[in-house]
């Protein structure tokens, strides 16, 4: 393997790292044995190479003083109740975490489409890679943290181009919206942050993808 290709490698589970992370918390909320382990000193170390970027710096600093204030119960049921009400209640105070709502035609506001065209495609695609949505997470496949958690899985295993292809469909045509719709309605800074870092991490790694 020539340095060519071994940079590749290793800027590659680099960005599967981020993608595990994007995920992992857009997947469940917080609880005591993920807040240990997200207030680490490993964690806390990549936070601090994110934030090395100028443009991920604003939203991974608020995660971290987020995560910094979560002293004691209260702290973390108030964010648990964050999470429920954007990601797990329907309806229009919600920012559901679901492609096929952003990406396809909306005939009625009222009963946004679920089980979408994208939900059968991201199933087709984790069978064809050997993958498939646990069985204790009861979600449509297209929810942002499987597809995120799907990235993470192809990061070293598909070229520049399908990722590229892959991300530009799946993820960038509806993260800056999905994004908006977090910021309007969180009334806290933890999930708007992450909904905004998410965006903006995607937004570049297209751009790096397609150098």
């Amino acid at each position: 393997m020539n340095q060519t290709s071994i940079n590749q490698t290793a800027q590659n589970q680099a960005r599967a790292r981020v993608y595990r992370l994007l995920s992992d918390l857009f997947a469940k909320e917080i609880d005591h044995q993920r807040l240990t382990c997200l207030q680490s000193s490993e964690a806390q170390a990549f936070f601090d190479l994110l934030a090395t970027d100028p443009e991920l710096a604003p939203e991974v600093n608020t995660l971290q003083q987020v995560l910094a204030g979560l002293e004691d119960e209260p702290a973390l049921l108030n964010l648990a109740a964050d999470f429920c009400g954007l990601f797990l209640v329907g309806g229009k105070q919600s920012a559901n975490p679901y492609a096929s709502l952003y990406l396809t035609p909306k005939e009625d506001e009222e009963q946004p489409l679920l089980f979408g065209d994208q939900h059968q495609e991201m199933l087709a695609l984790l069978k064809q890679s050997q993958l498939q949505v646990q069985s204790d997470f009861p979600e449509p496949a297209d929810h942002i943290a499987v597809i995120l958690a799907y990235v993470a899985q192809q990061a070293t295993r598909l070229d520049d181009k399908d990722q590229l292809a892959f991300i530009a469909q799946y993820l960038d045509a509806w993260l800056p919206e999905f994004a908006m719709r977090v910021s309007d309605r969180d009334s806290d800074r933890f999930y708007q942050a992450l909904a905004r870092l998410t965006q903006t991490w995607v937004r570049q790694d297209c751009e790096g993808l397609s150098a």
